[in-house]
């Protein structure tokens, strides 16, 4: 519980936060010229748009972080001044701190370590909320966009709208952005489950984009939780590269003043070429698509006889174990949602529920296989991938517990009622 002193520090920081957030605005420069520590300040750090790549790599990933920065890097040679591309970086390098600094011209400039931010714990995560909150305030604060012109890259492992208990768990794969903590070597980590990063972003200036660049994130339920926060959100429903997007090509793209959201996924789809899915959602149509969910949803349970329906041979984008050889659903969460509705709908329910689903999934590519740690031909082929079974997002369907295969159901199927997306659509 908070102490009276703690509560006012946190009030104090929220108005002097919503402050920095509005004050650099079109009128700024003008009502600066008075003041020079303002108008220096304003001039250094306005920005038409400001892009934070918050980088979650002190894991296995942690080899990766330092190639792509280097690819960031070349990428900002092609940005101009009043253009700010931030990096929040966090790897295994022994007697490395965590730091955050802006990228110009292919060099790093304003570095502060997390301790020069003010954040000091004895074991420091990237996945730590409060953490990710006050990387989030320092580079906006100190970075504002005048067009309150906001962008956030995930960068890392994630696994969907997985979830534990918060930070504190050290479960096998949950949401986003494992951290390994002090021990570099630790084979486990710790996860931010994606209810905890929407009431994070939900403090921060509103987002033009969320651009993901880890495994599983174009699920429902985590574009439904954070449909609020960000107009898109661009992704994958499947495993992405160890390497991630080719950043020499994609930063530009994150700065295009309207067609941003199309040209990262574009240039992110030329880079694999073609061996990865990826859509954009326009988070505003996420409603209806919960609505119109929850309507075939219902008309497929009424004519429904089994308690839980018969996923074998649908279309899914991970494996959570790999234990089995001769049948591969072993624990599956990530199903086509187009795939799933189709297959039990009628043919009028699920083009009326698609109409929905087209206007939220404005872009997406298709890809017949996609790069992947696990041998594709050994755990991919419980399923035909199509043009036509794409939908560019995933879903999950609740599953027998009691199936063979089904001993980690009773979690998933409890964890998944902590999701907005549960009460939009089965309530």
């Amino acid at each position: 519980m908070k102490t009276m002193k703690n509560l006012a520090v946190s009030v104090l920081m929220s108005i002097m936060a919503a402050a920095t957030f509005t004050a650099c605005s079109e009128n700024y420069m003008d009502s600066a010229v008075d003041n020079p520590i303002a108008h220096t300040s304003a001039a250094i750090s306005c920005s038409q748009r400001t892009v934070l790549i918050y980088m979650a790599g002190r894991n296995d990933l942690s080899f990766y972080a330092s190639a792509d920065l280097e690819e960031i890097k070349k990428g900002s040679m092609q940005l101009s001044k009043d253009q700010t591309l931030l990096v929040f970086m966090r790897r295994s390098y022994n007697g490395e701190e965590a730091w955050l600094a802006r990228i110009e011209n292919g060099e790093l400039t304003g570095k502060v370590t997390v301790s020069e931010m003010g954040i000091n714990k004895d074991e420091l995560y990237a996945s730590d909320p409060e953490v990710m909150e006050q990387v989030l305030n320092y580079a906006y604060n100190h970075y504002p966009s005048v067009n309150e012109d906001y962008g956030l890259v995930l960068w890392g492992h994630g696994s969907g709208w997985l979830m534990d208990d918060e930070v504190k768990s050290k479960g096998p794969r949950r949401a986003y952005g494992v951290d390994v903590g002090n021990y570099i070597w630790n084979p486990t980590g710790k996860w931010i489950n994606i209810p905890t990063m929407n009431e994070v972003l939900s403090r921060m200036p509103h987002l033009k984009f969320i651009f993901a660049d880890c495994c599983n994130f174009m699920c429902l339920e985590s574009l439904y939780e954070l449909r609020s926060v960000a107009d898109y959100i661009i992704g994958s429903t499947a495993e992405i590269p160890a390497e991630g997007a080719p950043y020499d090509t994609v930063v530009p793209a994150l700065f295009e003043p309207v067609t941003y959201y199309q040209s990262i996924a574009e240039r992110y789809h030329e880079a694999t070429e073609g061996h990865l899915p990826l859509s954009v959602v326009k988070t505003s149509e996420m409603e209806n698509v919960a609505q119109a969910t929850k309507k075939v949803m219902q008309s497929i349970g009424e004519r429904q006889t089994e308690e839980f329906p018969n996923m074998k041979g649908m279309v899914h984008y991970n494996y959570l174990g790999e234990e089995s050889e001769d049948f591969h659903q072993l624990y599956n969460i990530f199903y086509d949602a187009g795939n799933f509705i189709s297959s039990y709908a009628t043919s009028s329910e699920y083009q009326e529920w698609k109409q929905a689903l087209d206007k939220a999934v404005i872009q997406k590519y298709y890809a017949a296989s996609w790069r992947t740690i696990k041998d594709w031909g050994m755990f991919y082929t419980d399923f035909e991938m199509t043009p036509d079974k794409y939908h560019g997002v995933s879903m999950f369907v609740p599953q027998d517990p009691n199936d063979k295969n089904g001993k980690f159901y009773n979690q998933f199927n409890t964890d998944i009622e902590q999701m907005k997306w549960f009460d939009a659509v089965a309530k």
